[in-house]
C-alpha cells in the first residue's frame, strides 16, 4: 500500500469537514509515517532532523520537526531517486537571489492536482464554469514568458471552461471582448483568476482611472494570491481591493489564497468572512519568532505550514518567513472545520519572496 491510499480517511467531498480531534489523531500519524519516510530516504533531511534534537515520538503536531523554508534555495532535498522526479518546480528570483528547487514524483504531482481542485470545489462547486484569467493572452503560448504566473494560471486554469484573457499580450485590458465575454456568460456565472498585483494594476486601476464599470454578474467569482507586497506599499488593503471589484467589476464574491512553492497544492483559500482555512489535508501552527514556541489564539507569530503531500521531497512541515495569527479553530462562521488565521505580511528581515513565485522546468 502506497503512502497515499492512506488517504481515504479523508473525504474529497468534504475537504473542510474533518472536526479538530479526529483530524489531528489522522495528521499526526500520517505525518509520522512521512517523516519516516523522508528520514530514510533523504540523508540530508535525517541529519537535520537528529540535530533539532526533539522527543523520538512526537506525541503533539506541534512537537513534529520543522524546516526552514528558505532552507530549500540552500540544499537540494529530495526522497527519492532522481530517476523518477516527474516534474521540478523553482521559486522565481531576482538577480543574485538563491531559488528553491522542488522536485515531485508523478504520484505526488497527481496528489496535488487532486488535493488542490477538492478545494477549489468547495469555492468554485463542482461544474466547471467560463473562467476570464486576468493575465495576458500569450502567457501559456510564449515559452519566452513561461513563468511563476504562467505555472499559476496553468493549473487553475484546470478549474474553468471555454477560457478567455482579459488582456493582450501588451498587457492592455481587452475591454471590448472582456465586456462581451460578461454578457454572454453573466448569468450563469463566471470564474476569475489572476495574480493579485496583475489583477490590481491592469484591471481595477484601469477601469477606475477610466470611469468604466464592468458586470461580471452576481455569481461570478475571483480567486486571487501572490504579490501582496506592491499593494501594502500603494497602501491598498484587502477591503480596499474588494470593495474596488466590486463597485468596478461587478465581482461580489472575492477569495484571496495563500500559499507557497514549497507546498504547491495546499493552498489556503479565504472564506466569505475573510479567514484563511486549513483544509483536511494541511494546518497551521503559529510560532513565537524568537523562542518557537507555539503561540495561542490571537498572538502574532511566525506561520509554520503543514502539508500531507510532500512525498518526493521533505516539505511537510515548513516554518515560513510569514507573520500571522491564529484566529481560531472549527468555529469559523462560514461553517467550515479546522484552524482560521490571518496573515500580516513578511517578516522584516526577510529575503522579497512571493508565494506565487513558481515556474516549471
Amino acid at each position: 500500500m502506497s503512502y497515499y491510499d492512506h488517504f481515504a480517511a479523508l473525504d474529497p467531498e468534504q475537504p473542510y469537514g474533518l472536526p479538530a480531534a479526529e483530524k489531528s489523531r489522522l495528521l499526526l500519524a500520517l505525518l509520522q509515517e512521512l517523516g519516516a519516510h523522508h528520514r530514510q530516504h533523504s540523508p540530508a533531511y535525517a541529519s537535520i532532523v537528529a540535530s533539532l534534537g526533539g522527543p523520538a515520538v512526537a506525541q503533539r503536531l506541534d512537537q513534529l520537526p520543522f524546516l526552514p523554508v528558505r532552507l530549500f534555495k540552500h540544499l537540494d532535498l529530495l526522497s527519492i531517486p532522481r530517476e523518477q522526479v516527474f516534474k521540478t518546480l523553482t521559486s522565481s528570483g531576482t538577480s543574485g537571489q538563491s531559488v528553491s528547487k522542488i522536485y515531485l514524483g508523478r504520484d505526488n504531482a497527481a496528489m496535488q492536482t487532486k488535493v488542490l481542485g477538492a478545494i477549489m470545489s468547495s469555492f468554485l462547486g463542482k461544474q466547471r464554469t467560463p473562467m476570464v484569467v486576468i493575465d495576458a493572452e500569450d502567457i501559456l503560448t510564449d515559452r519566452r514568458k513561461f513563468n511563476a504566473r504562467a505555472a499559476g494560471v496553468l493549473g487553475f486554469s484546470l478549474y474553468g471552461k471555454d477560457h478567455a484573457y482579459a488582456l493582450d499580450s501588451a498587457m492592455q485590458l481587452k475591454l471590448d471582448a472582456l465586456q462581451a465575454y460578461c454578457e454572454k456568460y453573466r448569468a450563469t456565472g463566471i470564474y476569475a483568476f489572476g495574480f493579485t498585483f496583475v489583477v490590481w494594476k491592469f484591471l481595477c486601476q484601469y477601469l477606475v482611472q477610466h470611469g468604466i464599470k464592468l458586470d461580471f454578474g452576481p455569481r461570478s467569482v475571483l480567486v486571487h494570491g501572490g504579490g501582496w507586497k506592491k499593494l501594502v506599499e500603494e497602501s491598498v488593503s484587502n477591503e480596499v481591493f474588494k470593495n474596488t471589484l466590486r463597485e468596478h467589476a461587478g465581482i461580489a464574491h472575492v477569495h484571496n489564497y495563500y500559499g507557497m512553492i514549497e507546498q504547491t497544492g495546499s493552498i489556503y483559500m479565504e472564506c466569505e468572512h475573510g479567514h484563511l482555512h486549513t483544509s483536511n489535508y494541511s494546518d497551521v501552527i503559529i510560532r513565537h519568532p524568537i523562542s518557537y514556541q507555539p503561540c495561542a489564539v490571537g498572538e502574532t507569530g511566525l506561520v509554520q505550514v503543514i502539508s500531507l503531500l510532500p512525498y518526493s521531497y521533505p516539505g511537510h512541515s515548513l516554518l515560513s518567513e510569514d507573520l500571522g495569527v491564529l484566529l481560531g479553530e472549527d468555529d469559523c462562521p462560514c461553517g467550515r472545520m479546522g484552524k482560521y488565521f490571518h496573515v500580516h505580511g513578511r517578516l522584516v528581515s526577510a529575503e522579497v519572496r512571493g508565494c506565487s513565485d513558481v515556474r516549471q522546468i
